[in-house]
């Protein structure tokens, strides 16, 4: 511990509890009002399906927290108006950075057809994904297979479920994912490349 880790501690703290009392309004509620909007905004994220709507929850307030100690105090609207709006923007950075990527790589497990692909360019496709989640160490291949498996609300629970069984939050296991798909997809690109500049070799059997 350094030697102003109590004093960074304490700054923190005296945040926080300035953060709570501008949530509260002048009524003290005992740090309920923050569980309650925390609350809300969680299922705003969740309504907009969004993987980890507590971890985007916490960082929505964190900003509004922050904004509150740099400028001592937010008016114009109340509190709770004031974290949706904030919430709002977190929700569109969110969107920016999941927008799908020229490999939907949710089709990664069982290799389905894209859209406007002809038979041969799919089997071209499904034996690039087998050879190059093949090439993956087992405990990435073991992740991103899981990272993907299921629709909807049961992928969800998975990767909550993944998260915990690995320790680590839903941000970061996350940015595991995406960096294995990264992977994944420039083999893909390379190997479809290859292979049809090849005359696709070795699809006899389709």
């Amino acid at each position: 511990m350094t030697a102003g880790a109590p004093e960074e501690q304490s700054q923190e703290q005296r945040a926080f509890r300035h953060f709570l009392d501008w949530l509260d309004e002048g009524v003290d509620s005992g740090g309920q009002k923050y569980l309650e909007i925390h609350r809300r905004l969680a299922a705003y994220f969740d309504r907009k399906n969004c993987l980890s709507p507590d971890s985007l929850a916490d960082e929505a307030l964190s900003r509004v927290a922050r904004r509150l100690e740099e400028e001592g105090a937010i008016h114009g609207m109340p509190p709770a108006r004031y974290c949706y709006v904030i919430a709002r923007f977190v929700f569109l950075e969110y969107h920016r950075q999941a927008r799908p990527r020229q490999l939907d790589v949710s089709d990664l497990p069982d290799g389905s057809a894209q859209p406007g692909e002809d038979a041969a360019t799919q089997a071209l496709r499904q034996d690039c994904l087998e050879r190059c989640l093949g090439k993956l160490d087992d405990n990435y291949r073991e992740l991103i297979l899981e990272y993907y498996r299921g629709e909807c609300r049961e992928k969800i629970e998975r990767r909550r479920q993944l998260a915990r069984q690995l320790g680590v939050t839903l941000n970061a296991l996350s940015i595991r994912a995406c960096r294995i798909r990264d992977r994944l997809e420039g083999c893909v690109r390379t190997c479809s490349g290859k292979q049809a500049n090849e005359g696709f070799p070795g699809f006899s059997h389709y």
